[in-house]
């Protein structure tokens, strides 16, 4: 009967663990049809256990101002989940990082298309790079570096 405790806290962590990742919210991804990267940073997101809706089009530059995000934080898609604006190949722990400390936010970026983040690997070359928070108003700031 010693273990029966321990085997109900593994059950309701357990529980709260499956929650908190069938909680996550839709990513809505804005892309061009044909760009690979960006396909592979939607499967990123969904190994990541977020469901993401993708909206193929021509000409990312539209959503991008309508969310937003300022031109120098431009990369090749634009995502939006939870109320923010997502830029580029954010990798999925960043985003679920900033749905859980809610920052007063427009978003995060990586600007530009930086090799090995996720969607941009290649071989084994991983250039460092920042996640970018930044807000409607221009000011930004190092949200995290890897």
């Amino acid at each position: 009967m010693k273990s029966l405790p321990r085997l109900m806290s593994a059950l309701v962590l357990f529980s709260a663990t499956h929650v908190m990742a069938a909680g996550l919210p839709t990513v809505e991804v804005y892309k061009s049809p044909s760009c690979g990267c960006c396909t592979l940073w939607v499967e990123h997101m969904q190994q990541s256990g977020f469901k993401v809706n993708v909206h193929n089009v021509r000409d990312v530059t539209p959503m991008r101002a309508n969310a937003g995000v300022p031109d120098a934080m431009g990369s090749c898609h634009t995502a939006l989940v939870g109320g923010y604006a997502i830029e580029g190949h954010v990798p999925a722990a960043d985003v679920k990082r900033l749905l859980r400390e809610r920052p007063k936010a427009t978003g995060i970026a990586v600007p530009g298309m930086v090799q090995g983040s996720p969607g941009m690997e290649q071989g084994g070359r991983k250039d460092p790079y920042s996640v970018i928070l930044f807000n409607k108003g221009g000011r930004s700031f190092v949200f995290a570096r890897h």
